[in-house]
This record gives C-alpha cells, sequence and structure tokens, in this order.
C-alpha cells in the first residue's frame, strides 16, 4: 500500500511539472545527473544534460560527425597549432558576450587536476586569445585527434565563474560542492530553471540561442525515478514523454504496449571488469599478504568463468553484443575478428587455472558496480558473482547509487569493479590513455582504478597517440590492444544496445553516444 501511494504522489507531482506550459518534455532516468559543473565529472547522463546548457567549440550532428558550434572555422596552421574563429554575437545566458577570453579560460579551467576532462584538455595544448573571436591552440606533441578532444570542453564564462568563485572545477571524489553544482550560465539552447538534486532539474528554452531549433521543446523537466516499475507506470500513464533506460525485460512488452513507441541501438560503450593489481595485499579480500589478481590465471580464470552467451539472452534479453575487444567502437580496429574474439566460457579451464595460481579453494572479494547508471548494472553484478562461485570465488557485490560509487572508485578504493567506457569518440586514444595508460599526470590514467602498469603496452600507446602516418598509427593501436587484451589486464563483457521508451507522437534522435538533444525533440 505504502509503495502504491507513493507511486501516486510521484505520478501527481510529474503531472503538475508538465502541465504548466505546453510542449514540455518530461523526462526520466534510472539516476541523476551528478553536477552541473561541466569540468568535473566526464559522465554520459551529466554530459547530455550539461550540453543542453553549454556548448563547445565544435557540434555533432546526428551522426556524430563534428561541424561548427561556438566556432564558424579553423584551420591546422602547422603540425602543432590550430586557429579557431568565434562565430560572432553570442551571448552567455547572463547576457554577456562570447569572447576568445572565455574559451581560453575554459580550457585552462578544464585542465587542472580536479577536473575529470583533464586528461583530454590537456592533450590540446594551450589555447592562446589572438584578439577578441579568434582563439588558438600550441602543442607540445602531434595531436592526431585534436578536434575530438576538444569536443570534450564546455565553455564557461570567466566573469560568471570568477564572480561566484569556481575559476577551478569542484572535487567531486572529495565531496565538494561549489555553486557551479546548482546554478549554470552557457550560451546552450536551453537555460537552467530549478535543480534539486535527487528530485528534478528543470530547464527552459533560450529565445536569444544562435542556432536554429528543429524541435518544438519549450521547457524540459528531468526526474530521476530509480524503480523500473515506477519509471514505465508514469510513461504508459502519460505523465512521462521519454524514459532513456527501461529495463530490458520490459523492451519487448512495451513494443506492444498502445501509446508507447521504443527506439534502439548500439551504443558506443563497452562494460568491462577490472581488478586491483597494484597493491601487495587486496583492500576487501580474504587474502592475506598476496593479491591473486596479480597472477594472469586468475584473471585468466574470471575470464574463462564467465557465460556471456547466457548473461546476453537471460539477463539482457538480448539487447547487447558481446565482444572480447576493450573498445567502445569496433571502428577503433577496423572491426578486426581477432581483436573482437573473446576468451571462450570454459569452467574446466577455469578451475584448472585456479588451481594452479595455488587459488583452488577461491578467496572471498567485494564487487563494487553502480545500481543506477548501465543497463542491469546491480543484476549484471549479481549474476557474475553466480558464475564465479563455480570456481569457489566468493563474491559480495557492493551495489551503489552512482552519486556514491563514482566517489568510491575514483579514490581506487576497490578491489574488484565493474566499469563502462565510451561516448561520441570511436577513436582509441580516449580509451588508452585515460582508462588503460599507468596513473599520471594531468589526468593520464584517471580511470585506470586497477593501477594497472604495462610497460609494452604504454609505449605502443604513447606512440600511437602521436604517430602522423595513418597505417602505422593503426598498426600501433592493434598491437597495443592485443597486448593489454592478451594480459587480460580488464575482462571485457559487451557493448550496450540502448531502447528508448517514448510516448506516442513524441520524436527523438537516437544517437550512438546515447544523448539527447532536446533541440531535436518533437512533440504533439
Amino acid at each position: 500500500m505504502k509503495y502504491w501511494m507513493a507511486m501516486a504522489w510521484l505520478l501527481v507531482g510529474l503531472a503538475l511539472a508538465g502541465s504548466a506550459q505546453a510542449r514540455t518534455l518530461r523526462w526520466a532516468s534510472q539516476g541523476d545527473v551528478l553536477t552541473l559543473d561541466p569540468h568535473a565529472q566526464n559522465e554520459g547522463l551529466t554530459n547530455a544534460l550539461n550540453g543542453q546548457i553549454y556548448e563547445r567549440l565544435v557540434k555533432r550532428d546526428r551522426q556524430l560527425a563534428l561541424g561548427p558550434g561556438l566556432a564558424t572555422r579553423w584551420q591546422q596552421t602547422g603540425p602543432l597549432s590550430w586557429r579557431f574563429t568565434l562565430r560572432p554575437g553570442v551571448r552567455f545566458h547572463d547576457g554577456t558576450p562570447l569572447t576568445a577570453d572565455d574559451v581560453v579560460f575554459s580550457v585552462q579551467r578544464a585542465q587542472q587536476p580536479t577536473s575529470n576532462i583533464a586528461v583530454y584538455a590537456n592533450a590540446v595544448g594551450q589555447a592562446v586569445a589572438l584578439d577578441a573571436q579568434t582563439v588558438e591552440f600550441r602543442m607540445a606533441r602531434f595531436n592526431p585527434v585534436f578536434l575530438q578532444h576538444l569536443d570534450t570542453i564546455f565553455v564557461m564564462s570567466r566573469a560568471w565563474c570568477e564572480a561566484r568563485k569556481v575559476t577551478r572545477p569542484l572535487d567531486f571524489k572529495g565531496g565538494e560542492e561549489s555553486a557551479a553544482a546548482f546554478a549554470a550560465n552557457g550560451t546552450g539552447p536551453y537555460r537552467l530553471v530549478q535543480r534539486q538534486p535527487g528530485v528534478r532539474t528543470t530547464l527552459q528554452r533560450n529565445p536569444q540561442w544562435w542556432g536554429r531549433f528543429e524541435g518544438n521543446v519549450e521547457q524540459v523537466v528531468l526526474t530521476p525515478i530509480a524503480n523500473d516499475a515506477t519509471r514505465l507506470a508514469a510513461l504508459i500513464s502519460g505523465q512521462l514523454d521519454l524514459v532513456i533506460d527501461p529495463a530490458p525485460r520490459d523492451v519487448a512488452r512495451l513494443r506492444r504496449t498502445a501509446g508507447v513507441r521504443i527506439i534502439d541501438g548500439p551504443e558506443n560503450r563497452i562494460i568491462f571488469i577490472g581488478m586491483d593489481q597494484f597493491r601487495d595485499e587486496l583492500l576487501y579480500a580474504s587474502v592475506k599478504g598476496r593479491n591473486p589478481f596479480k597472477d594472469l590465471r586468475v584473471r585468466q580464470a574470471l575470464y574463462h568463468a564467465i557465460d556471456i552467451q547466457a548473461i546476453r539472452s537471460k539477463l539482457m534479453n538480448g539487447l547487447s553484443l558481446p565482444t572480447g575487444a576493450l573498445l567502445p567502437s569496433p571502428l577503433a580496429t577496423g572491426g578486426d575478428a581477432q581483436l573482437e574474439a573473446r576468451l571462450p566460457f570454459d569452467l574446466v579451464r577455469a578451475r584448472a587455472l585456479m588451481a594452479q595460481a595455488g587459488y583452488g579453494d577461491g578467496f572471498e572479494v567485494t564487487l563494487d558496480c553502480p545500481n543506477n547508471r548501465y543497463v542491469n548494472d546491480e543484476a549484471l553484478c549479481i549474476a557474475l558473482a553466480g558464475m564465479w562461485s563455480q570456481i569457489k570465488l566468493r563474491v559480495k557485490v557492493n551495489a551503489q547509487p552512482r552519486a556514491l560509487w563514482f566517489p568510491k572508485m575514483e579514490k581506487q578504493d576497490t578491489s574488484l569493479f565493474i566499469l563502462g567506457w565510451g561516448g561520441a569518440i570511436t577513436d582509441a586514444e580516449t580509451t588508452f590513455t585515460p582508462v588503460m595508460r599507468a596513473r599520471g599526470e594531468q589526468g593520464v590514467g584517471y580511470y585506470n582504478w586497477g593501477g594497472v602498469r604495462n610497460e609494452r603496452f604504454e609505449s605502443l600507446a604513447l606512440a600511437s597517440a602521436a604517430e602522423v602516418d595513418l597505417a602505422k598509427r593503426q598498426q600501433l593501436v592493434k598491437d597495443a590492444l592485443r597486448e593489454y587484451q592478451e594480459q587480460v589486464h580488464l575482462i571485457p563483457l559487451h557493448r550496450q544496445v540502448i531502447p528508448w521508451a517514448l510516448r506516442q507522437g513524441v520524436d527523438a534522435v537516437h544517437r550512438a553516444d546515447n544523448w539527447l538533444e532536446i533541440g531535436w525533440v518533437t512533440m504533439p
């Protein structure tokens, strides 16, 4: 009774949120955005919401190709420099004009240690204002994916940040809050009206936006709703217009539900398992004085014990693409079949490897995972725990909301974890450097939560990041990836297939980066 009463009140609240104005997009996700500080966290939903408020120099179209954004044109003035001309007449939401100084400030802000995109921002080099409308980027070394890196940096107002004392990104993993977490001042198509973390975020169309709206949404209300059944009940009853993460088990039924339609497609995101490989003793395990995950045979055993086809059919309801590659998209390797191949499901082999490594009787360990970030994330962790029990690995699943899980992981406070990686960029560099390379300065290896250090991979990855010749670079990428895979530093699972559930008559563009561009949404 209490559950249904709570759900009823939620539906009433959603109805009230959407009734005040026509063409209000009421959408929901299982979790909330982490922060409105656009440089503090590099997370999909957070970036997508912030991307309606803030903009970048370049902008992606429906096929993820890059085109003009806050910059109208650019040219590579040398192997180590690029020059950009800003769009005239652009203003921030508070009315102040966009200048080259704001761009320089934003790049410098994004390069600071508390920034979650520092690894990308540092890769674009030094930003210099040549005049009020021209910015030049000067790099110390050649960057073959410069524009891709640049497309991660949102532009903020220097004056607005200085007035609110938010000239550096907030330290999210340290639990810091700042004015930039709850207020916003971008140049984008929508302005922030109200931010209530965990409850509701409301945006309003920016009538002074420089671009052209292809859709008709005037107001946006994002409501995080953790319970799958509650989200779908709100959609089916007409209290929501869009749910971006229906549970896979419900998708077949939703396809048959009157008044609802499903659009879906593969996401550029790889889901994988990581293991602590740098500590001499695991933080959360029964084994003392040793670290089993430093032993290749143990890592191989965990891999061989995963029945990925059972996960695909029974848990994901077919909405996953199993792979042995560790990259978000097969485009990064040209679809190389050898790199995409998985180690086979083989319990006999897995048990033998555990015995050879001296862990025939297994051990206890904690698996950290979010419960509102990836498709079926907690259920996936529970399924893996069950599979690993067959090699006598006793796994305790520690599932937490993303707001708690990310800070814990960023402190490397883990022994075994699940992580997803991807987005609009399909090039291997934007996985190699932040996720696979050894942790270092300027954001390198920031997401290498297992502390992996592989010198051969490091050398190959570093070379690929500065190689001018495309064919040579592709070979370096393949060699680096093969080395990482053979050492099973990470255990790949699958690439997600993302369904969106929409109210009949609502039309949205489903991109491969799972990014909802609200300016493209049309409503009846």
